[in-house]
C-alpha cells in the first residue's frame, strides 16, 4: 500500500488559522481607521503602525497559553495583545484617552497593559515608554517561575515562561544586556522576542552594532539559544516561533528569536522615511505578511478567498462598532486623577486593591502588629537590628526574597545581610550581577508574580542607572489606573561615613521624594529602623529605604530590639523634645546632632525626627511651629531643592500667621560630599552650627 507523502509546507497545526487571519486583519483595520480618520479627526494623537510586525507577533501571542506566562511589549506590540485576548473596545478607546480601558485615559494608547485575572494565558506587564525598560522585568517574571516551582514547590507554575518583546534597536539598551545576563547566567525560561525591521526610526542597524547584525554577535553567547529567520513567510515563522517557544517552555534555558519583519510605515504616522531609499520602500511593500498569508491559506484550501474577503469585512466592521462606542464613552472622572498614586487604605470608604502584582493582590496574609515597642536584650546597632528584621521577615514569609551585589555569601559590603544566605539559601539571598538596572527591573518582574523583592542598591550613588526602571516602578499603579502595582523594599546605604566623597556619600534623598509612588524611609537609631522596615516590607506600595552609613555602627542610634511584631506607620514624626520656643524639624543622620544640640542649649527646642519624608507627617509639624512660632529645618542634602523647602513651603502657606521668624534652614551647600575631613566639617552640618543657627533664631 502507497504511504501518501507528507507535505511539511502545510499550515502548522498548532495554530487556529481562522484566528490568526482574523487578528491580523482586525490589526490592518485598527491601523486603517485611525490613520484615515481618528488622528485627521484629533481624536487620536500617537499612532504606531504594527504593519509587518503584525503576523509573527500573532503567532507568538497564540502559544502564550499558560496560566503563568507572562510578557512585556512596546508601542508596536498591539497586534500581539489582541491576540492574547485584548477587549477591541479598549483597544480602540485608550489611543482616544476615552474612560475605562487600560489606562482610564492617563497614559498614551499604545501603551497596554492586560492583566488577564483569570489566567486563561498570559498576562502582558504594563508597558513603559522607555525603550530597553521590557526586558530585565521578565528576568525577574522567568526567575519567579522557577521559584514558585522550585522553592514554593507549586507544581502550576511547571512549563510557564517570560518573553519580552523588543525591536532589534533596543539591543543596543543597558535594558536588554542587564536581562541577556541575568537569564542566562542563572538559565531561565526567557524568550526574547527581537523584530528586526533595520532601523530605530531612521537609524540603521550599521549604526547600532558592528556589522549591523546585533544577533549574529551574541553567536557565542553562552546558555543562549538562537533562533533566526523570516518574520513574514507563513511556513517558516510558525516553524521557528514554536521552536523557539517549545525550547523555553521546555525548561532549556533561554533563547533569542529574531524574525527580519519589514516596517511598513513611518516609526509613527507622522514618519515620512525620506531617509529610506525608494527602492527600499518597495522591497519592504513586497515582503508584506498580508498578502503571504492569504495566497498560502488559499492554496491550502484553510481559508478560500471568498472566507478571506468576508474575514475581512467583518473586521473592519467590528473596529468601526468599536471605535463608535469608544467614542460614546465618557471622558475620565477629573475629580479621581490623584486616585492610585499610593495603594488606597482606610481614607477611602471602598478602598481597592490591585489586580495583579504584590502581596496584597493575593491576600496575603500576615502576622499580627503592633505599635507599641516591646524593647529586649541588650542595644544593638542599627546593621543588626535590619538584618533581624530582615531574617524574621525571611522566617516567616517564604514570598520574601534578598538580594544584590555582594549580599550573598559575603554577607553585604556593609554587612547587614551576614548570615542569611548561609541560613536561607541561594534561592532567597542571592548576589546579582553588577546592574542595578537589572537589580531594580528584576525587583519588578518578581513583585508582578506575587513575591516581595527586597534589591540592595550597594551605595546611593549607584542607583543612578536604575533611575528609568524606578521611576516607571512609582507610577505603575497610576498609570493603570490601579490594574498594576510593583511593591518592593529597595535598601540603599548612603551619606557619609566618618568619611565622604561624591560616590560613596551621597544622600540626595530628595531625588525620591519627587518620583511618584514611591515612599521614602529614613530612619535616625536601631529601633525605628526595625518599625519602619517591617512596615514596608508588609506594605502595599514600593519604598525606598534609605539606611545611612554613619548610623549602621553609631553608638547613639543603638536601641534594644523593639520585638518581631512591632511596626511604626509611614508619616508618624518622632519627637524627641518638647519645647515651646523653635521647634527644629530633621530626619536621618542629623537628628542626633539636633537633639544634642538642643539638650545642651536646654532652651525650649523641640526636635521632631520625620522618620519618613513621602509621606511626611505635616501635623506634627504645624501644631509645634504653631506653637513654637519658629523653625529651623535640618538635613544633609543640599539647599537647593532639597526637601526642606517642600516643608518651608507648606509653613509659608498654612503657618505663616504664626511665625515670629523667618523659616530657615542648615543643609550641606550645593556641593557633592567631599573626602577631606575638615572639608567635610564644613560642609554637613555639625552640632556646633546646629546650636549657632538655634541660638540666631531663638534671638529674632
Amino acid at each position: 500500500m502507497a504511504v501518501e507523502a507528507i507535505d511539511i509546507n502545510s499550515p502548522n497545526p498548532h495554530f487556529d488559522w481562522e484566528k490568526v487571519a482574523y487578528t491580523l486583519l482586525l490589526s490592518r483595520a485598527m491601523d486603517d481607521i485611525e490613520e484615515q480618520k481618528l488622528v485627521p479627526a484629533k481624536l487620536v494623537f500617537n499612532q504606531f503602525s504594527a504593519r509587518g510586525h503584525d503576523l509573527a507577533q500573532i503567532l507568538i501571542g497564540s502559544l502564550l497559553n499558560h496560566p503563568h506566562d507572562g510578557a512585556t511589549g512596546y508601542y508596536r506590540s498591539r497586534p500581539f495583545v489582541l491576540s492574547l485576548g485584548l477587549d477591541i473596545v479598549d483597544a480602540v478607546a485608550s489611543p482616544m484617552a476615552k474612560s475605562g480601558g487600560y489606562s482610564d485615559g492617563r497614559d498614551i494608547g499604545v501603551v497596554c497593559n492586560y492583566p488577564n485575572v483569570k489566567r486563561e494565558g498570559a498576562m502582558l506587564f504594563p508597558m513603559c515608554g522607555g525603550v530597553g525598560s521590557q526586558y530585565s522585568p521578565i528576568s525577574g517574571w522567568a526567575q519567579s517561575i522557577l521559584y514558585h516551582r522550585d522553592e514554593l514547590k507549586d507544581e502550576r507554575y511547571r512549563g510557564a515562561i517570560g518573553i519580552s518583546m523588543g525591536g532589534d534597536s533596543s539591543m543596543s539598551t543597558s535594558g536588554f544586556w542587564a536581562a541577556l545576563n541575568i537569564s542566562t547566567t542563572n538559565n531561565l525560561p526567557h524568550l526574547f522576542y527581537i523584530e528586526d525591521n533595520g532601523y530605530g526610526i531612521s537609524v540603521p542597524q550599521e549604526v547600532q552594532t558592528p556589522g549591523g547584525d546585533q544577533v549574529a554577535n551574541l553567536a557565542a553567547y553562552k546558555n543562549l539559544k538562537i533562533v533566526d529567520g523570516d518574520g513574514t513567510c507563513p511556513i517558516e515563522a510558525p516553524k521557528l516561533v514554536k521552536e523557539a517557544v517549545d525550547f523555553v517552555r521546555a525548561g532549556l534555558g533561554s533563547c533569542v528569536l529574531r524574525l527580519k519583519v519589514p516596517r511598513l510605515c513611518g516609526h509613527t504616522f507622522q514618519d515620512t522615511q525620506t531617509y529610506k531609499p525608494e527602492a527600499m520602500i518597495a522591497e519592504e511593500l513586497a515582503k508584506d505578511p498580508l498578502p503571504k498569508l492569504k495566497e498560502y491559506l488559499d492554496e491550502y484550501g484553510v481559508i478560500s478567498t471568498a472566507q478571506w474577503i468576508a474575514l475581512e469585512e467583518k473586521a473592519y466592521s467590528d473596529v468601526e462598532q468599536a471605535v463608535e462606542k469608544a467614542k460614546a464613552r465618557p471622558e475620565p472622572d477629573i475629580s479621581k486623577l490623584k486616585r492610585y498614586v499610593f495603594a488606597e487604605k482606610d481614607n477611602y470608604d471602598n478602598p481597592e486593591i490591585q489586580l495583579r502584582g504584590g502581596l496584597h493582590a493575593d491576600d496575603h496574609q500576615f502576622p499580627a502588629v503592633t505599635e507599641t515597642p516591646a524593647p529586649q536584650g541588650p542595644r544593638l546597632n542599627m546593621l543588626t537590628a535590619i538584618r533581624n528584621t530582615l531574617d524574621y521577615e525571611l522566617q516567616t514569609n517564604p514570598k520574601v526574597l534578598v538580594f544584590g551585589e555582594d549580599v550573598g555569601p559575603k554577607g553585604g559590603v556593609h554587612a547587614a545581610t551576614l548570615g542569611l544566605n548561609q541560613k536561607y539559601g541561594n534561592n532567597r539571598v542571592f548576589d546579582t550581577s553588577l546592574s542595578e538596572e537589572g537589580i531594580i527591573g528584576r525587583s519588578v518582574g518578581m513583585a508582578l508574580a506575587g513575591l516581595m523583592p527586597v534589591p540592595e542598591i550597594q551605595f546611593r550613588k549607584y542607583a543612578e542607572p536604575a533611575a528609568e526602571q524606578i521611576t516607571d516602578t512609582g507610577i505603575m499603579r497610576w498609570r493603570t489606573n490601579n490594574q498594576f502595582a510593583s511593591p518592593m523594599v529597595v535598601r540603599i546605604p548612603g551619606g557619609f561615613a566618618g568619611r565622604g566623597d561624591p560616590w560613596h556619600s551621597m544622600s540626595d534623598e530628595v531625588e525620591w521624594a519627587h518620583k511618584t509612588g514611591w515612599q521614602v524611609v529614613m530612619p535616625s537609631n536601631a529601633e525605628d529602623a526595625v518599625g519602619l522596615l517591617r512596615y514596608a516590607l508588609r506594605d502595599n506600595n514600593p519604598t525606598i529605604f534609605f539606611e545611612h552609613r554613619s548610623l549602621l555602627d553609631n553608638r547613639w542610634a543603638r536601641r534594644p530590639y523593639p520585638g518581631d511584631d512591632y511596626v511604626i506607620p509611614f508619616g508618624k514624626a518622632n519627637t524627641l523634645t518638647v519645647g515651646h520656643k523653635l521647634t527644629v524639624v530633621t530626619w536621618g543622620a542629623m537628628v542626633e546632632r539636633c537633639e544634642a544640640a538642643a539638650l545642651e542649649l536646654a532652651n525650649g527646642v523641640e526636635v521632631i525626627d520625620l522618620r519618613t519624608i513621602q509621606p511626611w507627617d505635616k501635623a506634627t509639624v504645624l501644631a509645634s511651629v504653631k506653637k513654637t512660632g519658629r523653625c529651623l529645618i535640618v538635613h544633609e542634602d543640599n539647599l537647593t531643592a532639597g526637601f526642606g523647602a517642600e516643608i518651608s513651603a507648606t509653613l509659608a502657606k498654612e503657618a505663616f500667621f504664626d511665625l515670629d521668624a523667618p523659616i530657615e534652614r542648615l543643609t550641606m551647600p550645593d556641593t557633592p560630599n567631599p573626602h577631606n575631613i575638615h572639608l567635610l566639617n564644613a560642609a554637613v552640618p555639625t552640632q556646633e552650627r546646629i546650636q549657632a543657627a538655634m541660638k540666631d533664631l531663638l534671638e529674632v
